[in-house]
């Protein structure tokens, strides 16, 4: 099951299952997804359930409580997706990661997978980035920490913006991306098995590890080395990855193709120190051959937190200097101090001896 959270994650949700679960605080954006599992969380707004929490998680934390008991529940081995930026979607994530956090264990079937969309700080405003950043160094790292999390994908809106691309052609491409990556197990089922073996409960044991995921997938050519087609295929979609830790491959090859060109790419991961976990099938559909590999890594959400100040400081370094530029230039305007104070002792009917007696002393003229 999808349980998505918050406006974004309500829409991913329902574009990944007709069967996803929503859970937000406004029942109007709820209720255009036109889904049959929702639920409203309760915020004691005055304003009523109609409004959205406003880019404060403070808002989302408190609706968590009127949903907690429900909530807990259906996460259970299952899969939360959101953004990090707003404020329900935030907030009810946050108060979910930390009550995982709390228990002494959580059992592999029982994890609870994360799908985070995070701001691009360089395009959206700073409160995104704020909660994006006490979100990373709080909440996700001690969730993380645990390691009574599953699996957490980490996905950056920064592709939508340097793409110019629409919000629901965005949408759509993560979630292709992430059926992509679950339909590994199924194509294992479904096409001749030619090496190593992915079933469902390896896949479910694979995504149960609290390390964060990325993936990617594309047309493989044994004729080049593996990791210069890794870079030139890197998923825009995610965060760069750091050194993998463990790592799973489908690779889909056409009639009549030479399968062990599989072993190019395990000396690939030989050379990194990791064994995959790894299917290599027959597939009649398609001309060439095709990888789907995910790596896991654990770069911890404390560095994640250094690249988003950073990018935020150089953000607010440039609005800065764009303001002063475009500041109205004053020209300088030349003053004889001598001749000013002699008119201002005529309009003041006082001695100007006086105010250049003061002037002196403040080493104006």
């Amino acid at each position: 099951m999808i349980i998505g959270i918050g406006g974004a994650g309500g829409k991913l949700a329902s574009g990944l299952s007709k069967e996803a679960t929503v859970i937000n605080v406004s029942e109007v954006e709820m209720h255009k997804l036109g889904l049959a599992n929702s639920i409203l969380a309760y915020t004691n707004n005055e304003k009523g359930q109609l409004v959205g929490s406003k880019k404060d998680p403070n808002i989302g934390k408190t609706a968590f409580n009127s949903v907690r008991g429900q909530l807990l529940d259906i996460i259970k081995g299952n899969a939360i997706i959101t953004s990090s930026g707003g404020g329900t979607g935030n907030g009810i994530t946050s108060q979910v990661l930390s009550y995982i956090s709390s228990l002494e264990k959580v059992s592999d079937i029982n994890r609870t997978q994360f799908i985070i969309i995070l701001p691009y700080a360089k395009k959206e405003p700073s409160e995104y980035v704020n909660n994006t950043i006490e979100f990373l160094q709080g909440p996700l790292w001690k969730g993380v920490d645990s390691t009574n999390t599953g699996n957490t994908f980490l996905f950056s809106n920064k592709c939508k913006y340097e793409g110019r691309m629409a919000e629901k052609d965005f949408n759509e491409l993560i979630c292709s991306s992430l059926a992509t990556l679950n339909s590994i197990p199924e194509k294992g089922d479904k096409y001749e098995l030619l090496e190593g073996h992915i079933d469902k409960e390896d896949f479910e044991a694979y995504k149960a590890k609290s390390f964060f995921n990325y993936f990617t997938d594309f047309e493989y050519n044994p004729d080049r080395y593996f990791d210069e087609q890794m870079e030139e295929n890197y998923n825009e979609l995610m965060l760069r990855p750091d050194v993998p830790i463990e790592a799973l491959f489908l690779l889909e090859v056409p009639e009549g193709y030479d399968h062990t060109v599989f072993y190019n790419i395990l000396d690939h991961f030989d050379a990194q120190k990791v064994t995959p976990i790894y299917s290599v099938v027959r597939n009649p559909n398609i001309d060439k051959p095709h990888i789907t590999v995910s790596l896991l890594y654990s770069r911890k959400p404390a560095e994640l937190v250094d690249d988003y100040n950073r990018v935020a400081e150089e953000t607010t370094r440039e609005k800065i200097k764009k303001s002063i530029d475009l500041s109205p230039k004053l020209e300088r305007v030349a003053v004889n101090m001598e001749t000013k104070a002699e008119e201002v002792a005529r309009e003041e009917g006082t001695e100007a001896s006086e105010i250049k007696n003061i002037l002196k002393r403040l080493g104006k003229i």
